[in-house]
């Protein structure tokens, strides 16, 4: 049974690296469309909420449907979201992030000037947007709120020593989870369903002496 398993883990790790190795690294000129804090928080709310219109985005974000209409063609432009198919009418256009996964790390991106501080932005205001979304539920879970979820909520740290080697299989076997957990529930609904966000963070620390 142990080998079976270890035999399952391992062909997952494999799928889980060759699909990934397919995400779409964005090139310095979606990078900087994306790199404007409110269509950072447009490209989330569409990734963790499904389809949008202008007017529910703005609404969400309080902003004027004019402006969250601009930023989503600047987003469409480099195909970052697109018009969702079946949905709205001609008053009113419904769009949509594509699926897949995404790269924000591109090597020729980061060696340039612009793409690195691209990349700066976009990056920054994802993990200022995630941690506003983990102190928010925090704050709300003090109250009560989620009482119900609190069985199935989970936020902790480890820590241990890896090598990179090591690393890299836990990071798979975290994605592997991960990615089996979307795909069966992604278009799931009913009763007590709602939009759930998966963090994971695996990162080397300084060696003592390295701080800034």
């Amino acid at each position: 049974m142990a080998d079976n398993e270890a035999d399952a883990t391992a062909e997952a790790m494999a799928r889980t690296e060759q699909r990934h190795n397919g995400d779409r690294v964005l090139d310095t000129g979606a990078l900087r469309a994306l790199a404007h804090p409110l269509r950072v928080k447009i490209y989330d709310i569409l990734s963790q909420y499904g389809p949008q219109t202008a007017s529910s985005l703005a609404e969400r974000l309080g902003e004027s449907s004019g402006s969250t209409s601009y930023h989503l063609r600047a987003l469409a432009k480099h195909d970052l979201i697109r018009e969702a198919e079946d949905r709205g009418t001609g008053r009113e256009r419904w769009w949509e992030r594509p699926l897949g996964g995404v790269t924000f790390t591109n090597p020729d991106a980061m060696a340039t000037p612009a793409g690195r501080a691209a990349t700066q932005v976009v990056m920054n205001e994802f993990l200022r947007n995630r941690n506003d979304q983990l102190l928010d539920f925090v704050n709300r879970g003090f109250s009560g709120e989620d009482d119900e979820w609190k069985d199935g909520t989970l936020i902790s740290t480890a820590n241990t020593r890896l090598t990179p080697e090591q690393s890299k299989e836990l990071a798979l076997k975290i994605m592997a989870l991960i990615d089996e957990t979307v795909d069966s529930h992604r278009n799931q609904t009913g009763e007590n369903v709602r939009p759930v966000t998966i963090r994971a963070d695996l990162f080397p620390l300084p060696q003592l002496g390295e701080q800034s």
